[in-house]
């Protein structure tokens, strides 16, 4: 199934996306996608509604360096364990919506991700059972302040802006995500290509590891991490992540004024 969320003429509302290209429909879910939605009967050609980010998380939980070749190009070594750290939910943006650069930044990267998103409350989630809490996966762009981070020597500003975590357009559940190839463009220019094979931690090592820190409510996001050919955004380019059997999230960029 591929869960979203759009903004039609009757309000906010969860849908069910069925049907491919011009004939795509948003049938509305009752309340939440979790466990086994159901439909309220409305629908609407998604044409004709605004899909918005698929999820609003009470919280993103990132990995940082889990490409090798991108942790090279960062000018590290491949980390042991998974290194973790936050985006607030206010960072959180749909397709479509701009990425707004800030007036105290020179040099904002785009860094497109595999996003898990959790199904379930959990905690201690060992490797083995990690596919039984995951709701489904999403594609994300981690967008980052190169230098606010060297400034802060950590990435709390550089990683949390408001708009520096674009998801969508949707989350698909029934996907082995283990071999995706995952593609990010500027402007069409192809700047990075990987495949989810060569994370460095693999997805249910990632939520073993980070549920046994926190616990992970319903909604809540896991950015796998970027591979390598990380780079510059300016004002006026569009920036497009393309994960194979999910589709292409896509965000203008626009100075803050």
């Amino acid at each position: 199934m591929r869960l979203g969320r759009i903004a039609s003429p009757d309000g906010v509302a969860f849908v069910s996306i069925e049907g491919e290209g011009d004939a795509q429909t948003a049938k509305e879910i009752a309340e939440h996608p979790f466990g086994n939605p159901t439909f309220t009967g409305r629908s609407w050609p998604l044409a004709d509604v605004r899909l918005l980010a698929p999820i609003l998380a009470s919280k993103v939980i990132c990995i940082g360096k889990n490409y090798a070749a991108h942790a090279a190009e960062m000018g590290s070594g491949a980390p042991e364990d998974p290194v973790i750290f936050l985006k607030p939910n206010t960072s959180i943006i749909g397709p479509g919506v701009p990425i707004m650069l800030p007036p105290s930044s020179n040099e904002v990267h785009y860094e497109g991700e595999l996003a898990i998103v959790i199904g379930r409350p959990c905690k201690d989630v060992p490797a083995s059972k990690a596919l039984d809490v995951v709701l489904g996966y999403t594609a994300a762009n981690d967008v980052s302040a190169r230098d606010h981070q060297r400034q802060d020597g950590q990435w709390t500003r550089a990683k949390g802006h408001d708009t520096f975590c674009p998801l969508g357009p949707w989350i698909e559940t029934t996907l082995d995500a283990s071999d995706l190839e995952i593609r990010t463009e500027v402007d069409g220019a192809v700047k990075q290509r990987s495949r989810t094979s060569l994370l460095l931690h693999d997805i249910p090592k990632i939520i073993e590891w980070v549920s046994a820190v926190m616990t992970l409510l319903p909604g809540d996001v896991i950015l796998t991490g970027t591979p390598e050919g990380v780079g510059p955004i300016v004002a006026g380019d569009t920036v497009s992540v393309t994960i194979e059997g999910i589709g292409t999230l896509a965000n203008p960029v626009a100075a803050k004024g």
